[in-house]
């Protein structure tokens, strides 16, 4: 059973950062493209950012510049690095992971591993 577990979340200031931790067990995650997303208050959850097994990386237009994603294949984690948090920043963040990138919209979606989201919230 594949399990993804986020930590890291809390209370920031505008312009502060926060980084953001997946532990994943029962798969090895180096076989895995790996994903971020977000869902903001009565909002639909939504791409941040997208790790590939191959080691290339997406971004959203809103994480560009400022979001950082990355993993450790020996500990079978993959971070959320966010600097210049902003107030529109704020929302549970959800870890994900996929064998096959599924994309809607042009954006990475359908992700076949979830875990159950770490709260970001950002106080202007």
């Amino acid at each position: 059973q594949v399990q993804l577990v986020e930590s890291g979340g809390g209370l920031v200031q505008a312009g502060g950062s926060l980084r953001l931790s997946c532990a994943v067990s029962g798969r090895n995650v180096r076989l895995l493209h790996m994903g971020w997303f977000r869902q903001a208050p009565g909002k639909e959850r939504e791409f941040v950012a997208l790790s590939r097994n191959t080691g290339n990386t997406e971004y959203a237009d809103s994480a560009k510049g400022r979001f950082t994603i990355s993993r450790d294949n020996a500990l079978n984690t993959v971070y959320l690095q966010m600097n210049n948090l902003k107030p529109e920043d704020t929302g549970v963040y959800y870890c994900a992971g996929t064998s096959i990138i599924r994309y809607k919209n042009g954006r990475p979606s359908d992700m076949d591993y979830w875990g159950k989201g770490t709260l970001v919230t950002v106080s202007s």
